[in-house]
């Protein structure tokens, strides 16, 4: 763990760094209150601070403030080291944005049991993001393919729609379906049938462009939205998605190689700032209903946006 040591008196500093490095620690020393703030806002900034309070240039507890002031940065906890015993002061350095503080002078016992509180403090904190990360993840991706689920693509599409709007740039939707999957469930079984969906996923997602979004709709249904995409771009990348999933047999076991076909259905409007989501995506559904009426298919065809 990065550990970042703020003081200005070289006895202490030095004292600091070489119990935190035997302890196990990497140390980043400053020898100043502004020295300290330059290291703090780095990307891989240290996420426990032991910060001076009296240093020249910006004293431990200005730093602390500019620290609470940053929203958009991840936490760092900061042990703040002081000779001032008084209640207000410590008050003061509570309220400024300290997590604890060591009132000088101190032991090696004492500042080990307060770095094992801050490291504990930032472990849950971190376990606690992890979990929060997973539930965002949980609420927007299905759980089967990996993919934006429903809500989350119709969000994407929404959100891309207006910026199509208020850019006045061009928007393409591509609703795909593999063809026949009820069939391979009832002949080979739904583990089967789930490792087709799955195995569909990552051959569409390798045909993508990085910022476009691919969505699983419902059931063995995929929605893609394409920003920039006219309907010549669009139809080229439905193709593009169709020859992907085409391009060979899904192996589900030794012996049973499924093959794979995928209809698709394309809009882009000519008039964004025309359009609404309801009517993009009745027209995507009903060029995917031409797609999926073509004899000799898989197709893909394209409807314009009423």
């Amino acid at each position: 763990m990065r550990v970042l040591i703020a003081e200005d008196e070289p006895v202490s500093r030095h004292m600091l760094e070489a119990f935190l490095t035997k302890w196990g620690y990497e140390v980043v020393v400053a020898g100043d209150g502004r020295e300290a703030w330059q290291v703090l806002q780095q990307d891989d900034a240290p996420k426990l601070a032991i910060l001076d309070w009296m240093m020249p240039g910006m004293e431990g507890v200005q730093v602390c403030q500019r620290l609470r002031e940053r929203a958009d940065h991840p936490y760092v906890y900061v042990l703040m080291l002081t000779s001032r015993d008084r209640k207000q002061d410590l008050v003061e350095g509570i309220e400024a944005g300290a997590d604890d503080y060591l009132i000088k002078p101190f032991d090696a016992h004492e500042l080990m049991a307060h770095l094992h509180a801050g490291k504990r403090i930032l472990d849950v904190q971190q376990e606690l993001i992890s979990a929060r990360d997973a539930l965002r993840v949980q609420a927007t991706h299905d759980p089967l393919t990996g993919l934006w689920n429903h809500a989350a693509i119709f969000d994407i599409l929404r959100r891309e729609l207006e910026r199509a709007q208020r850019q006045r740039t061009s928007l393409g939707v591509v609703m795909a379906d593999l063809d026949h999957f009820k069939q391979i469930n009832d002949t080979y079984g739904h583990p089967a049938g789930d490792a087709v969906l799955r195995e569909a996923t990552r051959r569409l997602q390798s045909a993508v462009r990085t910022y476009d979004s691919i969505g699983r709709y419902g059931g063995e249904e995929f929605l893609v939205v394409v920003p920039g995409a006219d309907e010549a771009s669009a139809l080229q990348q439905a193709e593009r998605l169709r020859a992907s999933i085409s391009k060979a047999p899904i192996e589900v076991d030794q012996s049973s190689a499924i093959p794979l076909t995928i209809s698709l259905g394309v809009t882009a409007p000519a008039e964004p700032e025309a359009s609404n989501l309801e009517s993009l995506l009745r027209a995507a559904d009903l060029a995917l209903y031409d797609a999926e009426g073509v004899a000799d298919g898989p197709a893909v065809t394209a409807r314009p946006t009423a």
